[in-house]
């Protein structure tokens, strides 16, 4: 079903408005942006919702007088108007087809802030984190707080009137409202208050006309959200206008300041987790805990935890927070909690890191649970009905069965403690017959929820999915009622038409609608949805959570909206467009979108998404296909030429022995100026310098000279042979290692061996099968290419494949990461036939370990070859052979103990690593070798070939300061400054003069110096 425009029942709503005039008026009246182009129109089309609707156009105010002239002439052509903030709500309501005003540009700000009053002034674009900051020194907090609390804004907390999990303590947004400065759909300015301060003519007469049925309307309990609030206005509740504002959804005015109360935070707290059989259960007892004075009791079932997740034995959770003056105190009340439950186990947390973590997987299941364990996609709609906590667990139960009674899935978590509860559902909204299922679940769900006395919005607000539903709730004539208190403050209709009151329906206007019904031709085969690029750009809901301007944690995502700021740099940002792209309304061009195109230029490829993103969205690999698509049979930019076939340039360097006279040309300015303009290479950055000589060059130099020690000696030494420990590994020898920094992998090969592990490269010959000759008995020799018969056992120890010149294995990544995917796959099909036989099953059931010392070349052989090469076998076998350096000697060399170094540490965790690999076995590496602190999370910036390219400098430098540089900075002598990528480590050299090193050289070199402190070694051992 498609937009069908505002719905029959508005008022005032232009048939078809004269957008080129309407543009110009805003230009000529608004000094914020006015934009109606189609990257700003194709960003706001979605919020969280299911729903869509394409504006004419976005403006960003600057103040009250902007949105007083912006609905002025927006009122004059009869164009409505949607106020929006993060854009994060779930039920439909930060959409429109008129003009969205965005208030987060300019609106931004915490105003002032009395802490002896205890109140706040904000504007309504400020995000809730930045007010929480402000407050944090007065030890003082705004109470309640969602868990999109890093992006959501205050607008839209009071808009949707927002809760949280502390609404046990601090109730919901309209309860910490004091007063509201609102632009009416008229134009004109109110401050709204207490005793009728503010309202609109008609208001009051029309609430003292329908006392009876206002006292008696609406059901008592914590969570009712739905519908207007204007039993606020009766007079034994102070005919408060202002809290009576609250979750009107934008619909009554535009809020452009508000006064907000502030809380005192408690000084410590800890968290109580219990364990429960069920969801049921957990709820059941949830009620039971409230008059212990929790701050909070939030439930959640298994579906949506890892394994590892470190909970207690269950399958549904409490977490229960608990306050104090002192972290005894909270310790205290925490073990009273668990006392008092009947649990199957429980666990105390009292750690702030480590309560954290276990947020965070609360936090995170807005995301999570759009997917359902066996990948089926899951959808909001239904997303936080409430009901009476005592009711709570009979609720869940009758719930389930009318789930069942449909055959649709959704595992419920939320805020057990007011009775509110968050679910996804296996809805299909792509088919007519699941369209027409989805309403009438929503209809009878809709009644059980009356049935309990409950609430249809516990949180979000009714918007779209539930305004429809509302006269089962209300009643026809309380719903009449709703409709003159909108008609007394927005008589135009101009104001979020088709929410709350003369609704759109609810199974209309759905996102889904617009996108292509068979799977779109791609390269990448996108394995977690079923080959279909549809379902994977759907993946993006909207939860927004790469819209943090700030990283805690250890996190990368998004680093190119924390730099800039803007929505078409942030990865929902670029989903939508590639939403839009798909759905083709918007961006009419497709793959040949230049829309899309600028907006995925400053993506990093960082794939800080693929594990940040609570729903894994992928956006490196979408780059990657949409660059492949865009330029197919056209010029590509230079920097595609230079940087993504660097591989080759350099290999016909070394080949050469050209790279003392390309480092002495590229030493010199006017040259290398005229190299980096004719390259696409950003001025502003130095050339690398090439090594003198090659990793696999100084290996093979190395072999030589050992087998001749073991002709003189009559031994056998590493190097080639399997090492003590009985394990061998093959040593990837990437570009940026073979090339640039061959001494990573020098280090890599002391301490490998050194560990007892036997070192080998990868082929550079493929083997091919020829028969011995009768009698003949013998191993492969150096350089002799044969490859073994099934069932035949395979040595590695002499090492034949260190030779040769016939190819080169390699990951692929700078052709994927510019989007040249055929190249890619014609790369990464020759390295899987270099591997030949040790990818082949029948004679290596289990591949030897690869160990690949820079982390985006591990990351493209781990996810990138596999998923671009989907139909070869080999691909998967490779990539589960893969290891990092630290993984390697946990794995290979379990008993093997690093020198201990005894120092600090500081540095950056590369951002492949965290998004893919893993960086755990390296903390405890580290932590083994008596190397203290934590690195930074975030991005380098340089991320490859982003930094060096041309107009990328900027973002570049400024995801560089954001925590990398701020850590090294503040690192002190003795600290190790530890950088396991190319790029992190030319980074530092570059913006701040210092020399990051990777973690294999760190313990190569401690290696070393107890070595010459101890006098040459004896014998020829590793160790």
């Amino acid at each position: 079903m498609t937009d069908r425009g505002a719905n029959p029942g508005a008022k005032g709503a232009a048939d078809t408005p004269d957008v080129d005039g309407l543009r110009a008026a805003l230009v000529a009246d608004v000094r914020g942006e006015v934009a109606f182009d189609v990257t700003a129109r194709a960003l706001t089309t979605m919020d969280a919702s299911n729903y869509r609707r394409v504006p004419l156009g976005v403006v960003c105010p600057r103040d009250a007088d902007d949105v007083a002239a912006a609905l002025s002439v927006c009122r004059a052509h009869g164009v409505p108007v949607v106020p929006r903030g993060g854009g994060t709500s779930i039920a439909g309501q930060a959409t429109g087809t008129g003009v969205v005003l965005d208030l987060t540009r300019h609106m931004n700000r915490v105003v002032a802030l009395d802490a002896d009053a205890r109140t706040a002034v904000v504007q309504p674009g400020v995000v809730l984190d930045r007010l929480q900051e402000a407050a944090a020194p007065h030890g003082l907090r705004f109470g309640p707080d969602p868990s999109t609390h890093s992006r959501c804004t205050l607008g839209g907390m009071i808009a949707n009137n927002s809760c949280g999990s502390h609404s046990v303590a601090w109730g919901t947004t309209a309860d910490s409202v004091h007063e509201l400065s609102v632009v009416r759909g008229n134009g004109s300015v109110v401050r709204l208050g207490r005793d009728w301060q503010g309202a609109p003519p008609g208001l009051r007469a029309l609430v003292e006309g329908e006392l009876a049925r206002l006292r008696t309307g609406f059901p008592e309990l914590p969570r009712r959200i739905s519908g207007y609030a204007l039993d606020a206005l009766l007079p034994e509740k102070g005919a408060d206008v202002a809290r009576s504002f609250c979750g009107s959804e934008g619909t009554l005015g535009v809020l452009t300041e508000a006064v907000v109360r502030l809380v005192e935070a408690p000084r410590a707290q800890a968290l109580a987790v219990l364990a429960y059989a069920d969801e049921s259960a957990a709820a059941e007892a949830a009620a039971g805990l409230l008059p212990l004075g929790p701050l909070t009791v939030e439930g959640m079932a298994a579906d949506l935890v890892r394994a590892d997740a470190g909970l207690p034995r269950g399958g549904a959770w409490l977490f229960v927070e608990t306050g104090g003056a002192d972290a005894a105190e909270a310790r205290a009340r925490a073990d009273a909690v668990v006392r008092s439950a009947d649990v199957l186990d429980s666990l105390v947390v009292t750690d702030p890191a480590g309560q954290r973590a276990l947020w965070r997987l609360r936090e995170d299941a807005s995301g999570t649970a759009t997917r359902m364990p066996d990948g089926t996609e899951a959808w909001p709609g239904w997303e936080d009905c409430a009901v009476p906590p005592a009711r709570l667990g009979a609720y869940l139960r009758d719930f389930r069965g009318l789930m069942a009674a449909h055959g649709l899935r959704g595992t419920p978590y939320g805020h057990f403690g007011d009775g509110c509860i968050h679910v996804r559902i296996d809805f299909d909204l792509l088919t007519a017959d699941g369209i027409g299922r989805f309403r009438r679940f929503s209809q009878e769900l809709a009644e059980l929820v009356v049935s309990h006395g409950g609430s249809l919005s516990g949180e979000h607000g009714d918007g779209q999915a539930r305004a429809e539903l509302l006269p089962k709730m209300y009643g026809a004539e309380l719903v009449g009622l709703f409709e003159r208190a909108k008609d007394l403050w927005d008589p135009d209709d101009l104001l979020n038409p088709g929410m709350l009151v003369r609704p759109h329906r609810l199974d209309e206007n759905l996102r889904f609608a617009v996108l292509p019904r068979e799977p779109v031709d791609v390269a990448f085969g996108y394995p977690a949805d079923g080959g279909d690029f549809s379902a994977a750009v759907r993946r993006c809901v909207g939860v927004a959570k790469c819209r943090t301007t700030s990283v805690s944690g250890g996190g990368v995502m998004c680093p190119s909206f924390r730099a800039t700021g803007e929505e078409a740099h942030s990865t929902r940002g670029r989903a939508r467009l590639l939403h839009e792209m798909l759905a083709g309304e918007v961006v009419t061009d497709g793959w040949r979108s230049t829309e899309v195109r600028d907006a995925l230029d400053l993506c990093l490829s960082c794939k800080g998404c693929r594990s940040d993103c609570p729903v894994g969205v992928d956006m490196a690999t979408y780059k990657a296909e949409f660059l492949h698509h865009h330029y197919e049979g056209r010029r590509r930019p230079a920097a595609h030429y230079t940087m993504g076939w660097l591989p080759v340039w350099l290999r016909l360097v070394a080949r050469t022995r050209a790279a003392g006279p390309v480092n002495a040309l590229a030493s010199v300015r006017p040259l290398a100026a005229v190299a980096k303009r004719l390259g696409g290479i950003a001025p502003e950055r130095e050339i690398p310098r090439l090594a003198p000589e090659t990793f696999s060059r100084w290996w093979r130099r190395r072999f030589k000279e050992q087998a001749l020690r073991m002709m003189r000696e009559g031994a056998y030494e590493s190097g080639g042979a399997e090492g003590r420990s009985g394990e061998v590994a093959f040593l990837w020898p990437d570009t940026f290692t073979e090339y640039l920094s061959p001494s990573v992998g020098q280090a890599a090969v002391r301490v490998l061996e050194a560990a007892g592990v036997g070192v080998i490269l990868p082929p550079t010959v493929a083997m091919r099968k020829r028969k011995p000759q009768a009698g003949e008995e013998r191993e492969p020799q150096v350089g002799e290419e044969r490859e073994p018969q099934a069932g035949e056992n395979v040595s590695l120890s002499a090492n034949p494949w260190s030779v040769g010149s016939r190819g080169r294995v390699c990951c692929g990544l700078t052709y994927v990461s510019t989007g040249q995917l055929d190249r890619a796959r014609t790369v990464m099909r020759r390295t899987l036939d270099l591997m030949g036989v040790f990818l082949d099953p029948d004679i290596y059931p289990q591949p030897p370990a690869v160990v690949v010392l820079e982390p985006s070349c591990a990351a493209a052989l781990r996810t990138d070859l596999p998923e671009l090469l989907h139909d070869d076998p080999r691909g998967a076998r490779l990539a589960s052979a893969v290891v990092t350096f630290a993984e390697a000697l946990e794995r290979l060399a379990p008993d093997w103990s690093p020198p201990s170094l005894d120092r600090p540490v500081a540095g950056q965790t590369h951002c492949h690593q965290h998004a893919v690999l893993g960086d755990a076995a390296d903390r405890r590496l580290r932590e083994a070798a008596g190397l203290t602190g934590s690195l930074a999370g975030g991005c380098c910036g340089l991320a490859g070939n982003f930094g060096f390219e041309k107009g990328h400098y900027g973002v570049s430098v400024s995801c560089a300061e954001e925590q990398l540089l701020p850590a090294v900075r503040e690192a002190t002598d003795d600290t190790v400054l530890l950088a396991d990528g190319f790029s992190c480590r030319t980074q530092l050299e570059q913006l701040a003069g210092r020399k990051g090193r990777h973690l294999a050289e760190v313990l190569a070199e401690e290696l070393d110096r107890r070595g010459r402190a101890r006098g040459p070694r004896q014998g020829h051992g590793g160790a």
